[in-house]
């Protein structure tokens, strides 16, 4: 295994000194036994069976996106060899009689690839998040729960801040920096596995001669591995890779501050990304260059802030905006896309 770098890591965090001291830093940290007080997480201590009848006590019959992968794919949940497809299946099915099922799995030696994804806590397992509180935030946050076999997630990047919180199993995570998005080669923006983009290059099969940059990726390189209570702070546009590491494995995450979480922006960062990507598209080189220097100023306010110099009531889209302003912005582009 690669030799990556090391994330800093904290115990006993409050919350003060997460969203004063560790968030404003947008900068990975792991924190050790932060959730290791929950009910969830005792009673994956004591057994696989009984994190599953722990879970099971609060589930009240709605199904839920159920995703499986032939033994063949090893665990990894991504594209089939011409892009065009999935190499697993998706499909809904009753949250206990997949717990039920994951345990069975658990030990046999070939065994398909089986997990829930992003299961939304508070309408599928009502009472669980209040059982188990995220005492790090003063407002609720609406937690999500990832539970499956050894599997592996390709590296991604959310839109929001994410505080992902393992309560069963243990499971690796490999981030990469924001800045190392070219290195990642990272696939389609509008055909994905799950919504965000994802590397085209395996983390534990590389293909360096079609893909020589990633040397340069794992270079920069961060890695983990979490025990059931570990927390680790992930923030947005940072890329992770992450195993499954036990053959019952379980966490709860919550996305907060970006296009995931809540307050939620329309556009997205990622749909005007797409927006972008439409209208330059048959632009020179050195006009994509031109207009580097326009986003960099506007946008990115890598020189002068125009806030700083123009009045506060001409600052438009650039400042401040009202609810009617920003209707009246959405409807100018909404007529320019019909």
């Amino acid at each position: 295994m690669q030799n990556f770098l090391s994330f800093p890591e904290y115990r006993g965090v409050s919350r003060e000194q997460f969203f004063n001291d560790i968030v404003p830093q947008q900068k990975p940290v792991v924190i050790r036994g932060l959730v290791s007080d929950w009910p969830l997480v005792e009673a994956s201590f004591q057994s696989d069976e009984y994190f599953c009848r722990y879970l099971a006590q609060f589930y009240r019959g709605e199904h839920v996106n159920v995703v499986l992968g032939h033994p063949a794919i090893e665990g990894r949940f991504f594209y089939n060899d011409n892009l065009d497809g999935f190499n697993y299946i998706e499909g809904g099915e009753r949250l206990d009689l997949f717990l039920g099922r994951l345990l069975e799995l658990a030990g046999r030696d070939v065994k398909p690839s089986v997990a829930v994804q992003g299961v939304a806590v508070d309408k599928i397992l009502p009472g669980l998040s209040a059982a188990n509180p995220a005492t790090l935030f003063a407002e609720p946050v609406a937690p999500k729960l990832w539970v499956g076999n050894k599997v592996s997630v390709s590296a991604h990047y959310d839109g929001s801040d994410n505080l992902a919180c393992v309560v069963a199993g243990k499971r690796r995570f490999v981030l990469f920096p924001p800045e190392q998005v070219a290195n990642l080669y990272p696939g389609p923006l509008d055909y994905t596995p799950a919504g965000a983009p994802v590397s085209l290059v395996s983390l534990h099969a590389p293909d360096f001669d079609r893909y020589p940059r990633y040397r340069e990726a794992l270079k920069n390189a961060y890695s983990a591995v979490l025990e059931p209570g570990d927390a680790i702070f992930i923030p947005m546009l940072w890329w992770h890779h992450v195993d499954s590491l036990a053959e019952v494995n379980g966490l709860m995450n919550y996305w907060w501050n970006g296009s995931i979480g809540k307050p939620q922006q329309k556009p997205t960062p990622l749909q005007s990304l797409n927006f972008a990507a439409m209208a330059m598209r048959d632009l020179t080189p050195a006009q994509r260059n031109a207009w580097r220097a326009m986003f960099d100023h506007y946008l990115f306010k890598q020189g002068e802030d125009p806030q700083s110099y123009i009045p506060a009531h001409k600052q438009g889209v650039l400042g401040e905006m009202s609810p009617e302003f920003e209707r009246q912005v959405k409807d100018w582009f909404i007529s320019l896309l019909k």
